[in-house]
């Protein structure tokens, strides 16, 4: 597999350049995707060392702490869109803990088979997939619940809503696969040299998985958000349901 040298990786700059530039010419301001950006190359730069530490020093202690602080980060960035509200972090933090340690699971014993659970090289490749999708889903999903619940909609409308809209990109990932592009993980593996074939029984893992912690996740915080708003409207708890 071809090494990319980091003067290469310079040419890197040019797509932010010109979204940076699109920004400009509508008059709008570029700080997000410059701000983004760096925080980007930033994050990478640093976990690619600690993943080289973690990968020499396997612990479960150490996996543990890493799956927390990719829970937090989760948790915080799904609920950013209606960043300050009540009960929005608690809800996505509970979201993202229970799907993605169930689909971490079936993945590690149930799919692979590994004999070590906090084995790094798989556990936090997989942990990081199943996290930003359902952060992903999570927060859409915050973003229309809220405006629907704003629009003065039942729980039970918002609801339907909010998770039919935060699952359009899963199904359309899955309508998309193989016909369209082909996901990271697998681009990944032929890259490196693994044969297709066995590219394809990982991504069909991966894809089941996401769909699913996505699902889950989704679910678990509009369960926890309509619980909420019916504790503290008791005239919304014949629409709840």
């Amino acid at each position: 597999m071809t090494t990319i040298s980091w003067w290469n990786l310079l040419w890197c700059l040019l797509p932010i350049a010109m979204v940076c530039g699109l920004y400009v010419r509508w008059h709008s301001n570029p700080k997000d995707v410059l701000v983004s950006s760096a925080r980007m190359v930033i994050q990478l730069i640093g976990v690619g060392y600690l993943l080289v530490f973690l990968f020499n020093t396997p612990s479960p202690w150490i996996s543990l702490g890493v799956i927390s602080v990719m829970l937090s980060a989760a948790s915080w960035i799904a609920v950013r869109p209606v960043k300050g509200l009540a009960g929005y972090l608690p809800a996505a933090a509970l979201g993202l803990f229970v799907s993605v340690a169930l689909h971490l699971f079936l993945s590690l014993k149930m799919v692979l088979g590994v004999e070590h659970w906090y084995t790094p090289n798989v556990l936090i490749p997989l942990a990081g997939m199943y996290f930003a999708s359902t952060m992903n889903a999570i927060s859409l999903c915050a973003e229309r619940y809220h405006t629907e619940i704003g629009q003065n909609q039942s729980i039970h409308q918002a609801r339907f809503t909010a998770f039919n809209t935060a699952m359009i990109p899963q199904i359309n990932s899955l309508l998309a696969v193989g016909l369209v592009a082909l996901p990271g993980m697998m681009t990944g593996q032929i890259l490196s040299g693994v044969s297709p074939l066995i590219a394809v029984r990982y991504q069909i893992m991966i894809m089941a998985m996401l769909l699913g912690s996505s699902g889950l996740g989704i679910a678990v915080f509009l369960l926890w958000m309509a619980r909420q708003h019916t504790s503290s409207s008791p005239a919304a708890k014949k629409t709840a349901d």
